[in-house]
């Protein structure tokens, strides 16, 4: 008979623990469980991108006011302490409309269109926003969620190193491995351009007071 109730207390002991166990879990499992962070969505560049689809003929872009700056600019070297933190790329040939340069950065007009050499040809790969210090700005300028690099000095000799501004590169019809908004596309090249320039990234400057 003992054995009997021995028997039954074993058989308790099992069942007894698996209780627990539930009754353990049953608050981990009513825990919410906690959002993850969604990558920020890219916004949608297709109208811009259609705007701008007629300056693939860089005629175009001369007769509505952007006139070559000529140098084709490349970045061997990152970008070192007290430096925009560019990375190795190339940029381009920069197309600049005077016209368009202000304080306030227009999505709909940017005053740089960049075009890589293909050839002797050049094609239309970004568009880049800039805006002087000079123009009063300040504070730093955003478009799509994205604030501008800078500020930074000029870029001789193409811009005088007075020239402190800020800006904005978008990679409108070239993928850029760095990202949509990198400055530099290690995939622009301007090798056998007859004025290309290896130049060094540009140093930062105070951000103007408000």
């Amino acid at each position: 008979m003992h054995a009997i109730k021995r028997r039954r207390r074993n058989h308790r002991l099992p069942w007894t623990a698996v209780h627990w166990i539930v009754v353990l879990l049953i608050p981990v499992a009513a825990r919410p469980v906690a959002a993850q962070a969604k990558p920020e969505a890219a916004p949608d560049l297709s109208s811009l991108r259609s705007a701008l689809e007629k300056y693939k003929d860089p005629y175009v872009a001369i007769h509505d006011g952007y006139f070559s700056t000529l140098g084709c600019v490349e970045f061997e070297r990152a970008g070192g302490p007290g430096q925009v933190p560019y990375k190795p790329g190339g940029m381009g040939v920069h197309f600049l409309n005077v016209s368009l340069i202000g304080p306030v950065p227009d999505p709909a007009k940017p005053p740089v269109l960049i075009y890589e050499p293909d050839g002797d040809k050049l094609r239309l790969v970004a568009a880049e926003w800039f805006i002087p210090l000079a123009t009063g700005v300040k504070e730093r300028p955003t478009l799509w969620n994205r604030p501008f690099d800078g500020p930074m000095t000029g870029h001789p000799p193409l811009l005088p190193m007075e020239l402190s501004h800020y800006d904005l590169h978008v990679w409108l019809y070239k993928p850029n491995p760095l990202g949509t908004f990198a400055p530099t596309n290690p995939d622009v090249k301007c090798t056998g351009h007859p004025y290309r320039l290896v130049e060094e990234a540009p140093k930062l400057v105070p951000a103007p007071k408000p």
